[in-house]
């Protein structure tokens, strides 16, 4: 089976080279001019592609053409409109199929008369493999683009985003969408994290599997129905922070959800606590039947979690991980508070994985001063050789603990690449005094909507906050991951439910987890990538690039 991350063109006379790297469902193309800069008549690259078993390669298209050209509601085709970036982010619509995906990318040049004309191609196939390493994990991200073009091309015609997610959180269990066409939405929303989560617990039922999670958010119905329907086969820990308008509230969704949990698993099954703040998980482990599997990543059981937000949920399959997570299940359902669990067997080490070939490890916290683990990713952020790419929710509150310093120490390193986004605008106390100059500001953004004075062939995007006129509050990307040195040997990611603040290290239930390989890192170099590129343009537009 083909497990190539990335793969290279090889015609030496074209004067660009091509690399394309794997992601989860999609890939990163990245073109080089190899010597000096393009000519003044090179107008930038078309692109096509090739499903497996199919002869005929299909265009990727632009929705800005040159002054004068027509650009029709799908897009004009590359060969006509070029492709004027280095590095383009590509979705195939039919990534999940079998076999190898051939990409031709073509330097395009333009005569005085404004006739394109085709120069030399790169071409080069691989595998987008349905799992990231067969049969041992699988990257899954949703894909919390509402505040897009492609969004609004897909699904505005059938009605506002209210007609297909609660305005508001409190109404996520009793919510009916409106939308013309919720299925469909909600396949695209919630990408492969969806179909991953929804998955797994129809694959538990029908096996007869025990299953273990741990919520943070919960008021999504299809995820309730799915977890009462397990019946007592279900042990299930759900927050109950008295934070104002928390889920420890008689009314929530979180408490509703857990009285009807009770009366399918059973009131010795569920268990409501915060540990010493929140108990922040986002986990699901299944054991038993011919399953072995446990889910963790960012991704809340919840409206917002799984069709508004950018979130990823890390799939690991085995006996080793699934066994460390029912261990460290029972502690902390045990744990009468933080106190408790820190003093536990769970709370001091790391876990390793147990994927053969494959250096991974999950922790479990609150922990003590002593086993804590932000110095250590700290470390790892002070000694990228290449690159640091980072998606973290919440950065832009982060005022202590050694990460922001960190990533603000590699943002100053002129041979380290450092690009990332946060949930809201970074200032100079998240990352250390001075860091933020005019050209580092540009490495850092967060999410934005085009919702005035949006210029043809754009259109207003849904804002993707909360309330009826969509002017509340609500993080839109929720993403907790750093990507260290993805082209290197020594490559590494963090993940998990785990805000790689102070809190989720010594107060929190949350779970990083560390993944040294380099077939994982560049799914969320490009993940990252991606919603860079997507939300550089919006923060720009919106006259708040600082």
């Amino acid at each position: 089976m083909d497990t190539d991350f990335r793969v290279a063109g090889t015609n030496d006379n074209a004067p660009f080279s091509l690399t394309i790297h794997r992601g989860d469902g999609m890939l990163l193309l990245a073109m080089d001019w190899k010597v000096g800069r393009p000519p003044a008549d090179f107008a930038g690259f078309a692109i096509q592609y090739r499903e497996p078993d199919k002869d005929f390669f299909k265009n990727v298209r632009n929705r800005i053409g040159f002054p004068g050209q027509v650009v029709p509601t799908s897009g004009i085709k590359t060969v006509d409109a070029p492709i004027q970036k280095f590095r383009w982010v590509h979705f195939p619509f039919n990534a999940d199929l079998e076999g190898k995906f051939r990409y031709r990318i073509t330097a395009m040049f333009m005569g005085p008369d404004g006739t394109l004309k085709e120069g030399e191609a790169q071409e080069a196939e691989l595998a987008l493999m349905r799992e990231t390493i067969p049969g041992k994990l699988n990257v899954a991200f949703t894909r919390g683009f509402v505040s897009s073009q492609a969004f609004v091309r897909n699904f505005a015609a059938g009605g506002p985003l209210i007609s297909l997610v609660p305005p508001f959180g409190d109404e996520g269990l009793e919510f009916v969408p409106t939308h013309a066409e919720p299925e469909r939405a909600y396949a695209w929303m919630g990408f492969e994290a969806r179909k991953e989560t929804l998955a797994l617990l129809d694959q538990a039922k029908d096996a007869g599997a025990e299953v273990r999670v741990i919520a943070y958010d919960m008021n999504l119905p299809e995820v309730l129905e799915r977890l009462e329907a397990l019946g007592t086969k279900l042990k299930i820990i759900i927050d109950d922070s008295a934070r104002t308008k928390g889920h420890g509230r008689p009314d929530s969704p979180e408490t509703k959800a857990a009285e009807r949990l009770k009366l399918t698993a059973g009131a010795s099954n569920v268990k409501r606590q915060h540990m010493s703040n929140l108990q922040h998980q986002k986990s699901i482990a299944v054991r038993g039947g011919g399953l072995e599997s446990v889910v963790y990543g960012s991704t809340n059981l919840s409206w917002r979690g799984l069709f508004v937000q950018s979130n990823n949920s890390f799939v690991v399959h085995g006996t080793k991980a699934v066994d460390d997570y029912f261990d460290a299940f029972e502690t902390y359902f045990t744990a009468k508070n933080g106190g408790a669990f820190r003093k536990s067997a769970s709370s001091a080490n790391w876990f390793d994985l147990g994927l053969e070939g494959i250096d991974a490890k999950v922790a479990f916290s609150p922990h003590n001063d002593e086993h804590g683990k932000l110095e250590e990713i700290a470390a790892d952020i002070d000694a990228a050789q290449s690159s640091v790419f980072f998606s973290l929710a919440f950065l832009g509150q982060m005022t202590k603990g050694p990460i922001g310093p960190a990533l603000g120490r590699a943002l100053e390193r002129p041979n380290v690449h450092v690009m990332g986004i946060a949930d809201g605008r970074i200032r100079e106390g998240n990352l250390g005094l001075d860091v933020l100059t005019p050209d580092n500001k540009r490495r850092l953004v967060r999410p934005e909507a085009l919702t005035r004075d949006v210029p043809p062939p754009f259109s207003t995007e849904p804002s993707g906050l909360s309330g009826i006129d969509g002017k509340g509050r609500g993080t839109r990307m929720h993403h907790k991951f750093v990507v260290v040195d993805f082209d290197r040997p020594t490559a590494c990611v963090y993940l998990g439910s785990y805000n790689f603040s102070e809190p989720a290290d010594d107060e929190n239930g949350d779970n990083p987890v560390v993944i040294r390989d380099r077939t994982v890192a560049p799914s969320y170099m490009i993940e990252a990538l991606r919603l860079y590129a997507h939300y550089i343009f919006r923060v720009v537009a919106s006259g708040h690039d600082g």
